[in-house]
């Protein structure tokens, strides 16, 4: 009896799924792929039973494959006492998300010509001081931010997290000078949302607008992201209620209502599933910047990789993002927590999929959610997007270049053809078949190395008087045929 209901459970569900694809405009050719569908239908059902199980207010959900929002979701109510669902369109405060915005903002200067990473703070905000026991260190630079590396502290002195009095523009420059530093430059990562309220004072004053303008006109207009707000306000139609902790026995208390002022560039910003998609499909995309492309795609990779490493060598910080290696998989990531909101997001450029989680309650864990949603969906969406690898078949021409070659120390290399490709093999390695050099053809016997220590670079083969290959050149060298 069980089974037969938990079979029916998963058909309807795959039957809402189909429609849900159809509603949010998803691509039903991947999400409803069988193993792509089975796999979101119980994500679905666990999703659906957590959010009751910890009687949490509300949820959104959204997965990203490429530049396609595939399946979005939202759980429980945006408002409990209006009864007003949650859904994918439903704005929460994303909290430090928005540091992501700040990131890109700093990014979009850079290469305007604008700024440069490594130029000191106090070159694009002169009143910055702060008094710093560690004077031996490097000055603090715009890098040192962006990653958590300046040292500087989390938090300014003052309440404001408890009585919701965010400190303006003036008092935050007098608090900073009243800081000291914590840390010695690049020593450690400290989290600090000081650092990313500086870099939005900097967006500012380089951009001459103020920092709402600014990521609202460069960022989220080109982006298409309509539904998201820079400085929200408390009557914004979409926006979900904040709630409390759960106490048991005892309904949900709201937060109130926050508005960071001086602080909002590390995290004031409002948005939804659908346009934090958006967004994320950013990531995924290469070229040069335009329209909506607000970052060349060689700047978006700058931004995923490692700036600094912490000590476990499994995770450390990109530009505004955090970074993760997983079960093999290289993650980029940012959690965000503000009264009655929590948020994640999360993605694998590599395999352009990315999860997106919205909760309206401290309490929310949302990484518990997308760490299910890379442990169930993921692999088969993966699955599913797999190119069949074309059968090889080796190039005929090529076999004029095969054989062994000596070198001018004597040791020995052979040119082989190895699964349809030319490959140059050394005997003597410890693993001659990791250790192989890919050739690529560029013209007739000329070659790029495609791996080794001298990748990219290009390689000849040469000819005698009678045609007959007799030497390899690499750059620097060459070796004889045998």
């Amino acid at each position: 009896m069980r089974k037969s209901c938990l079979t029916a459970v998963v058909t309807v569900l795959l039957m809402s799924l189909l429609a849900l694809s159809s509603v949010y405009g998803q691509k039903e050719s991947l999400a409803s792929k069988p193993e792509v569908a089975a796999a979101i239908a119980v994500f679905d059902a666990w999703v659906q039973q957590t959010v009751t199980d910890r009687e949490q207010p509300g949820l959104s959900v959204g997965l990203v494959y490429d530049q396609d929002l595939i399946w979005a979701k939202g759980y429980g109510y945006a408002d409990l006492s209006k009864k007003a669902p949650a859904t994918p369109a439903t704005a929460y405060r994303i909290a430090s998300l928005t540091k992501l915005f700040t990131a890109t903002a700093i990014l979009q200067l850079r290469d305007a010509g604008q700024l440069q990473l490594d130029d000191p703070v106090a070159k694009y905000a002169p009143w910055f001081q702060l008094n710093d026991s560690y004077g031996d260190g490097p000055v603090i630079t715009i890098r040192h931010l962006l990653t958590h590396t300046s040292g500087i502290p989390r938090e300014l002195k003052g309440l404001y997290w408890d009585d919701m009095k965010f400190p303006d523009h003036e008092a935050f420059m007098r608090l900073v000078r009243e800081s000291e530093a914590i840390l010695p430059r690049e020593t450690e990562f400290k989290y600090s949302n000081v650092a990313y309220a500086l870099l939005g004072d900097i967006v500012s004053n380089v951009s001459g607008e103020t920092y709402a303008e600014y990521v609202a006109a460069h960022i989220l207009k080109p982006l298409g992201m309509m539904g998201t707000e820079v400085m929200p306000r408390k009557d914004m139609s979409t926006l979900a209620t904040g709630y409390k902790f759960r106490k048991p026995d005892q309904p949900r208390e709201i937060e109130p209502f926050l508005d960071l002022n001086a602080l909002s560039s590390a995290g004031n910003m409002a948005s939804t599933v659908e346009d934090l998609a958006k967004f994320l499909s950013l990531q995924f995309r290469e070229g040069p910047a335009g329209g909506a492309q607000i970052l060349k795609g060689s700047t978006l990779s700058e931004m995923h990789r490692i700036h600094w490493l912490d000590t476990n060598w499994q995770s450390g910080r990109g530009l505004g993002w955090g970074l993760s290696r997983i079960d093999d998989r290289a993650r980029i990531e940012h959690s965000g927590y503000v009264n009655g909101h929590t948020t994640f997001i999360s993605a694998c450029p590599a395999e352009k999929f990315g999860v997106i989680i919205l909760a309206n309650a401290n309490d929310g864990k949302p990484w518990t959610y997308a760490e299910q949603a890379w442990s169930i969906v993921a692999p088969a969406i993966v699955k599913a997007t797999a190119v069949p690898e074309a059968p090889t078949v080796a190039d005929e021409s090529l076999k004029k270049y095969t054989g062994k070659y000596v070198w001018s120390d004597g040791s020995l290399s052979e040119v082989m053809l190895l699964n349809g490709e030319l490959a140059i093999v050394d005997p003597q390695s410890d693993n001659p078949w990791t250790d192989r050099a890919r050739l690529k053809p560029v013209t007739d016997g000329v070659f790029k190395l495609e791996n080794g220590w001298q990748k990219g670079e290009l390689i000849r083969f040469e000819a005698d008087s009678l045609g007959e290959i007799n030497r390899m050149v690499w750059p620097g060298y060459a070796a004889q045929k045998l």
